[in-house]
């Protein structure tokens, strides 16, 4: 027997109200029990990952010039870093934690968890919170990006000519500014990227636990997703994200350009590689109500296959091949317009996608994650010329 107050409780979900380094900002007053002071959270972060390196760069005669390639106020990817991508990631989460935490509550609203669920619905709720509350976890996190985060940083992302960070000229010698930026400023906004995709993680565990549930979707559902649609919809909760790596790209390919003379065009696969990788890694959690839709559409569509052979036959019965003279008028007859409803449903259903996104997602995700790539078409074409293809695609 299920308790009444648990069907009437709503639902306590979270991505980012708890964890160590949450508690870390409670402890600290950078944020109330709801993510309140957000601006003193990206005030802070920014003052201990990005003003350090300026000051240090310049006591060392490394931010505006000198016989470096790139001086400080001049590195493009370090400020878009940490004063567009890491802002961006840390105020995300406002906007995570109302739209997913909607999401949730919307499978109890719309009765798509049958009654017999709940209680296994609200266990897979607890599991997710236990997961994102794990001291070790994060603990774990912060050992990886000193670990190979670092690494990758320094093999993949450093620039090999002389910069504020570093000099080239006997192996790899950082500066004072250096040691700073690789072993703190660095770190901090690896971990808080890191943490990111273990949310990514915490999410599609958390669907797909309920999507082994007994889940009430049906067919004729107008979001054409048996009533799932608003997952798709959720996922924009997750666009400020892949902005930031979007940005983060940016930087990376205009430091490249501007400063070591590579070609903008050698980028094109990198691009689209992130656009790629980053809009699947969001949606493809949502594929795993794939098996429960393919049955709900099957299921429907055998349902109003049968309603509607069953109607048709009695319409053309009644109406087109009449054995009686009827005295009801054709004009006007509430018949036609149930055959014109049936025939809707049957098309929902034969329209019913199985996932519970559509085109209009991926397009509009992708579009967040492509937009800071557009101020790179600047190296190649002028504003002018830009304007003009703009009103030549237009009209």
């Amino acid at each position: 027997m299920i308790k009444p107050e648990i069907l009437n409780e709503h639902p306590d979900f979270s991505l980012v109200l708890g964890g160590p380094l949450f508690q870390l900002y409670r402890w600290a007053r950078l944020s109330g029990d709801s993510l309140e002071r957000v601006q003193r959270r990206v005030l802070v972060v920014i003052t201990v990952a990005w003003l350090p390196p300026l000051v240090l760069s310049m006591i060392g005669g490394h931010a505006l010039g000198g016989a470096i390639a790139v001086p400080f106020l001049y590195d493009i990817e370090t400020h878009v870093r940490f004063l567009v991508a890491l802002p961006i990631l840390i105020c995300a989460e406002l906007i995570v934690h109302d739209r997913l935490q909607a999401a949730v509550e919307s499978f109890l609203e719309r009765h798509i968890i049958v009654l017999e669920e709940i209680p296994a619905f609200r266990r897979a709720i607890g599991s997710t919170l236990s997961l994102r509350n794990s001291f070790i976890i994060e603990v774990a996190l912060l050992v990886l990006v000193y670990t190979l985060g670092l690494w990758i940083w320094r093999s993949q992302v450093a620039t090999g000519a002389a910069t504020w960070y570093a000099l080239p000229e006997t192996g790899w010698h950082l500066t004072l500014a250096g040691y700073w930026y690789a072993f703190v400023s660095i770190p901090i906004f690896q971990f808080i990227l890191l943490r990111w995709y273990f949310r990514f993680f915490l999410w599609f565990q958390f669907l797909w636990r309920v999507s082994k549930l007994n889940l009430r979707l049906i067919a004729t559902n107008p979001d054409r997703s048996g009533g799932l649609g608003f997952l798709g919809s959720s996922t924009y909760a997750f666009a400020p994200i892949l902005f930031a790596q979007g940005a983060l790209l940016t930087g990376l390919i205009a430091n490249r350009v501007l400063y070591l003379g590579e070609n903008l065009m050698a980028f094109k696969v990198e691009a689209a590689g992130l656009l790629a990788f980053i809009v699947v890694f969001v949606l493809s959690p949502l594929t795993v109500f794939t098996p429960q839709l393919e049955r709900a559409k099957r299921r429907g569509l055998g349902d109003y296959g049968r309603l509607a052979s069953r109607y048709v036959q009695s319409f053309e019965e009644k109406w087109v091949r009449p054995r009686a003279t009827s005295e009801e008028e054709l004009l006007g007859s509430a018949d036609i317009q149930s055959l014109a409803d049936l025939g809707n449903s049957y098309a929902v259903v034969k329209e019913m996608r199985l996932t519970p996104f559509g085109l209009k997602d991926v397009m509009r995700l992708a579009v967040v994650t492509a937009a800071p790539l557009l101020p790179l078409s600047l190296m190649v074409f002028s504003l002018e010329e830009i304007v003009t293809r703009l009103i030549r695609m237009l009209f």
